[in-house]
């Protein structure tokens, strides 16, 4: 296998799961409220919303620092490591980018993460996480 593509594979990869890690912030988000309303009772799950909140929190105080994102710093080292450049993409890189960046002034994404954090933190508040139990034998005793 050419050393180049297998750079560029690793490449899409990257691209893909930050895909699916915006996939989780947003699409958990839009569950919670629905979802606690259909009694599914994942959504109010003390491990997924703490996964959820902590990756909101890491993405809001990235855009205050002004830091990039680890995994686009990645893409991007593996893409220069595949010598990739100009219209040289592949299907992945095309599409999921396309869906992925935008331009914008960096107050704006500063303001749409910090808003979107604080909409998380309404969910915590209006839908709390809970620790669920499994129920043991009737008595409380094994």
């Amino acid at each position: 296998m050419d050393r180049l593509f297998v750079w560029q594979l690793l490449a899409d990869a990257v691209l893909t799961l930050h895909f699916a890690v915006v996939a989780f912030v947003v699409g958990g988000a839009l569950v919670v409220l629905p979802g606690h309303y259909r009694g599914w009772r994942w959504v109010q799950g003390w491990w997924f919303r703490l996964a959820h909140l902590g990756a909101i929190a890491f993405v809001v105080l990235q855009a205050w620092w002004g830091a990039s994102c680890p995994l686009t710093v990645l893409e991007l080292w593996l893409r220069w490591q595949a010598h990739s450049a100009g219209y040289d993409k592949s299907f992945v890189e095309h599409w999921v980018q396309r869906l992925l960046y935008y331009e914008a002034p960096a107050w704006v994404f500063v303001l749409v993460y910090s808003l979107f954090g604080l909409g998380v933190i309404w969910l915590w508040w209006r839908v709390p996480p809970r620790r669920h139990t499994r129920a043991g034998p009737p008595g409380g005793r094994d």
